[in-house]
C-alpha cells in the first residue's frame, strides 16, 4: 500500500524564470493520491519537474507513470532492452539523441500528455536537456501575430521516424485543458506546414515560429545526475538534448497517453492545397491533400 508523504515537507526549488523546478523530500517508488495530486499542481505551475536520487527500477518507474494515466509504448522505435513495452530505453554516445526542439509524438491525433524520464547513466559532462515554455513563447508574440496564429492549424508527421504517412493536424495555438492558458504548438522536429497558408507562406511563418520558441528567456537547462527522474507536460513545453558528449548516456522513459489538442476556436480559413511537383514544399502540399482525403473518408465513410 502506498504511503502518503507530507507535501509540506517537500523542498521545491525553482530553476529558471520561465519554467522548471527541482523537488526533494518524497520517494517516487511509494506515492499515494495526495502526492500525485500535488505533483500535478506543481506541473501546472512549473511545467517540468526534476526529482534527484530516485534510482527507480523498471517496475517502480512504470507504476509511478500509471498514476498519471494509461501508458503507451513508442509507436515507431523498437524496444529490445526492457521487460515491458511501456518502458522505452535509449542508449547513445556522441549522437542518436533528440537534438531538435520538439514535443513528444505530435504526429499522433492525441499526442502524449506527460513524459517521465529516468536517467540511468550520464556522461560526466555534456548531454544536458533544455526545455522551453510554450506559454512564454506565445505570450511574447505581438497581439497581431497571436491573433493570426490562433486561427491556424499545422500538419505534423513522423518523418524523423521514417513514417511520413503518419500525420495529424493540430491547432497552432492550443489551450491547456487544466490551466486554460494558451501556448504555441508547432515544433521543428515534427511540424511540416501551416494548413491554411500556401506552401511558400508557410515556409516563412513556420520557421519563424519554430525558431522563436528557442529564445533563451523561455528556457531552462538541466544538468543530469544518475538516478534523477524528470516529468514534463508535453502540452505546454518543448525539449532538446544537447549533442555535446562522447561517453554513454542511457535513459528510460514512459509516456502517458495523450488528449486531443484544442485550439482557441475553429480554424478561420479553409486548407490551402495546391497540386505541384518536385520541391519539398510541393511534397508537403500532396501530403496535406492525402491527410485531408483520409480524414474526409473517415468522417463520411
Amino acid at each position: 500500500m502506498s504511503a502518503q508523504s507530507n507535501t509540506n515537507e517537500w523542498t521545491v526549488v525553482r530553476l529558471a524564470g520561465a519554467l522548471g523546478a527541482e523537488v526533494e523530500g518524497l520517494n517516487l517508488s511509494d506515492v499515494g493520491p495526495t502526492d500525485v495530486a500535488a505533483i500535478r499542481r506543481l506541473l501546472n505551475e512549473h511545467m517540468v519537474l526534476f526529482f534527484p536520487k530516485q534510482y527507480l527500477n523498471e517496475e517502480a518507474h512504470v507504476a509511478f507513470g500509471r498514476n498519471f494515466g494509461t501508458l503507451e509504448g513508442h509507436p515507431n522505435l523498437s524496444n529490445p532492452f526492457t521487460k515491458t513495452p511501456e518502458l522505452f530505453e535509449l542508449a547513445a554516445s556522441g549522437g542518436g539523441i533528440a537534438d531538435e526542439w520538439h514535443s513528444d509524438l505530435t504526429f499522433q491525433a492525441e499526442p502524449s500528455i506527460f513524459s517521465i524520464l529516468h536517467m540511468l547513466k550520464c556522461p560526466p559532462a555534456g548531454g544536458d536537456t533544455m526545455w522551453s515554455s510554450m506559454y512564454a513563447a506565445y505570450e511574447a508574440l505581438s497581439a497581431p501575430m497571436q491573433e493570426m496564429c490562433e486561427g491556424l492549424t499545422a500538419l505534423h508527421d513522423a518523418h524523423p521516424h521514417d513514417h511520413s504517412e503518419q500525420t495529424a493536424i493540430h491547432p497552432v495555438v492550443r489551450v491547456h485543458p487544466e490551466t486554460g492558458r494558451k501556448s504555441l504548438f508547432v515544433n521543428e522536429h515534427f511540424t511540416r506546414r501551416i494548413v491554411e497558408m500556401s506552401a511558400a507562406e508557410s515556409q516563412t511563418l513556420l520557421p519563424f515560429l519554430t525558431n522563436w520558441v528557442q529564445k533563451p528567456q523561455f528556457t531552462v537547462r538541466y544538468h543530469w545526475h544518475e538516478g534523477t527522474v524528470a516529468i514534463w507536460d508535453n502540452r505546454c513545453t518543448q525539449h532538446y538534448v544537447l549533442n555535446d558528449f562522447e561517453d554513454e548516456r542511457v535513459i528510460q522513459r514512459v509516456t502517458i497517453v495523450g488528449d486531443q489538442p484544442e485550439g482557441v476556436g475553429a480554424p478561420r480559413w479553409q486548407p490551402h492545397v495546391r497540386r505541384g511537383r518536385g520541391s519539398a514544399m510541393a511534397r508537403h502540399d500532396r501530403q496535406l491533400g492525402r491527410h485531408l482525403q483520409v480524414a474526409q473518408h473517415s468522417q463520411f465513410g
